[in-house]
């Protein structure tokens, strides 16, 4: 049945909670495994299958996690005003789950891999096809993103403020649990080897399991349908809002002239239309909304974890996470320790405060990111640049000449016994391999660094095989070594020489810890504070339109990525480090000096001053109304009478 605008399914508590809740808290669960794990690989999956450089690596994905930010107010304004906040989690959910489908048939490089050597004939299909993926992955996770949790908290009664409340602790619980797992489970999908003709780096298996689990949370959702309270659509309120602030625009410019009187306030322009509440609601939202100018910067570097930063440990020795771990630990940290603390030293760390500490927090990771970096450098070997060419030789007697050639070029060499290499491929597993490998006088070109792990190299006359394999650690170069007295059969390989020319990189991943703490940090301080200051600063029907412009601020620090990437064009990736940790610097010394002069308000005593205000002016109305109305039928009785007589 429908009562107050809410359709209600059969109600079931479990001990004290309506189940409908772990339903949602299940899809939740679910839903952030699949997009965080996706995510975890996603700038590898660019860099090193698509084989985008850093730079293009960085922007497609910062492009990504923007339109992930900006799409929430689509799906807010779908559910409010079109289709309600089930039938929007369904509808963009299927979007979801699709777009991760599409992701991971397209990291199946055997679909284009006609000649079966281990690479894609042609990366224009698994480009489009990724690039079709992560664009509905946005419209789905972006579109629902509002969705969630407010319908979790349409489950709740009145009387059930409290279980309210603990449902939506354990709802962000849920985002770092989820975000936890997948980002340690993820990578480690990658790292297996897979395909049908040629075994590779695991990224269909990457990107299969998130979208299995988005199937899942999917299904879990769906369950739970007969037990939901389902809130019909009663209008977005943020359409409200713009179009009042549009016509106190349109109305001031009317009336711009001297002759008229100036208004206290801009948005007092709007009163000719719009109710006195809704214009003094919109003046404490456009106060805060003025605050988040600033933000987006934080976000500019708290983003770059996963593409900047995931870069940076490529070149590293090590493998780990710890960012999801120190997002569970310190929540509790700062909320039962630091925070108590701090009161108890009698210092008011107000909520504006604690994000300008997150601000400075998040630039001194970044500053020990580029110190990170000076260090990852020290250890890099020098390749030639685009501009230079590179040939080595290595003269061995007069049987054996080893030759290196880099950039486009072809050379003729007249000696004995001189191998050509043709068709070098890189697979996504990063193994090179040599094909075709016969002795004669001609050495094809050789055009491009490569990066791997593990090589493996086979030599073939046409009638006899040999293969050689070996680990190689990040940063190193050998020089491998074929003799003329080499011999086929089934120790060929022993008959090699490798030759270390430079060390393998020994600078462990260990020494992002510090970098990621401070970023773990300030997320802390900042992100979650900044949600707890927007909603006690937001007027009761407009949260939403605060949670909108707080993932707004998102969407715009991940486009200022795509500004420095793309046309600041910094070579050394240390110095851009820092030019970011400027930046942020800068820009929370102007975020402390606006929130020294931002008031703290209260909206609900500000909203019962203005229904006080309106009750009473509509119980003077009732008054007047009975009044005439006595004073009109005193004076009816009074024609009667004088009638009769």
């Amino acid at each position: 049945t429908a009562i107050d605008g809410v359709k209600k399914g059969k109600s079931k508590e479990v001990c004290g909670y309506p189940i409908s809740i772990f339903f949602i808290v299940v899809n939740e669960f679910c839903e952030r495994f699949s997009y965080y794990g996706m995510r975890a690989v996603l700038v590898l999956y660019f860099r090193y299958f698509l084989q985008f450089d850093d730079d293009l690596a960085t922007s497609i994905y910062h492009t990504f996690v923007a339109l992930c930010y900006l799409t929430p107010i689509l799906g807010a304004i779908i559910a409010d005003s079109w289709l309600g906040k089930f039938k929007t989690i369904i509808y963009l959910s299927i979007v979801y789950a699709i777009g991760q489908v599409v992701m991971a048939v397209s990291a199946v490089n055997d679909i284009t891999d006609s000649d079966r050597n281990g690479t894609p004939d042609s990366l224009t299909f698994h480009i489009t096809m990724s690039m079709l993926g992560l664009l509905l992955i946005a419209l789905g996770t972006g579109g629902i993103k509002p969705c969630v949790a407010a319908f979790g908290g349409d489950q709740f009664q009145d009387h059930q403020a409290k279980q309210r409340g603990t449902f939506f602790s354990v709802f962000y619980l849920c985002i770092n649990g989820g975000s936890l797992l997948s980002t340690i489970i993820t990578p480690l999908l990658r790292a297996q080897e897979c395909g049908i003709h040629s075994q590779q780096k695991c990224y269909p298996l990457a990107f299969g399991v998130p979208a299995a689990l988005m199937v899942v949370s999917l299904v879990v959702f769906i369950a739970g349908s007969g037990m939901y309270h389902k809130t019909k659509p009663q209008g977005n309120i943020m359409l409200a809002v713009c179009k009042c602030i549009g016509f106190a625009i349109s109305n001031r410019f009317k009336h711009r002239s001297s002759v008229h009187p100036k208004r206290t306030h801009w948005m007092d322009w709007a009163e000719e239309r719009y109710d006195k509440l809704l214009i003094a609601q919109i003046k404490m939202v456009l106060k805060v909304l003025f605050l988040y100018i600033p933000l987006p910067m934080f976000w500019t570097l708290f983003d770059q974890k996963g593409s900047r930063w995931t870069l940076q440990a490529t070149t590293m020795d090590g493998n780990f996470t710890v960012n999801p771990i120190f997002i569970l630990t310190l929540v509790p940290i700062m909320d039962k320790i630091v925070y108590p603390l701090i009161k108890k030293c009698g210092l008011n760390f107000t909520p504006l405060r604690r994000m300008t500490v997150g601000m400075f927090l998040a630039a001194m990771a970044f500053v020990a990111a580029a110190v990170v970096q000076i260090q990852i450098d020290k250890t890099l070997p020098s390749f030639p640049s685009a501009s230079q060419s590179q040939l080595k030789l290595l003269n061995m007697g007069s049987n054996t000449l080893m030759v290196k050639l880099s950039n486009n070029y072809s050379i003729e060499l007249q000696a004995a016994q001189v191998g050509r290499l043709e068709n070098m491929q890189l697979d996504t597993k990063k193994n090179l391999k040599y094909s075709d490998i016969f002795f004669r006088t001609h050495l094809e070109r050789f055009s491009k660094h490569l990066f791997f792990s593990r090589a493996t190299f086979t030599i073939t006359n046409g009638v006899n095989t040999c293969e050689y394999s070996r680990e190689f650690g990040f940063g190193s170069s050998y020089t491998l070594l074929i003799p003329s007295n080499f011999m086929w059969g089934p120790t060929c390989w022993e008959f090699i020489l490798a030759v270390e020319d430079i060390k393998p990189n020994s600078f462990h991943m260990g020494w992002q810890i510090p970098q990621y703490f401070l970023i773990t940090c300030g997320e802390v301080v900042f992100s979650v504070t900044g949600l707890e200051f927007s909603y006690s600063q937001a007027p009761s029907n407009m949260k939403a339109v605060l949670q909108a412009g707080w993932l707004f601020t998102v969407a715009v620090g991940n486009f200022i990525v795509l500004i420095v990437a793309e046309i600041a064009q910094i070579e050394e990736q240390w110095a851009e480090f820092f030019l970011f940790a400027s930046l942020l610097v800068a820009v929370c010394i102007i975020f402390s000096i606006m929130a020294h002069f931002y008031t703290y308000t209260d909206p609900t005593a500000i909203e019962a001053q203005f229904r006080d205000k309106s009750d009473n002016e509509s119980h003077q109305e009732r008054l007047e109304m009975e009044k005439k109305h006595s004073i009109d039928h005193h004076d009816e009785n009074d024609e009667q009478k004088q009638t009769k007589m």
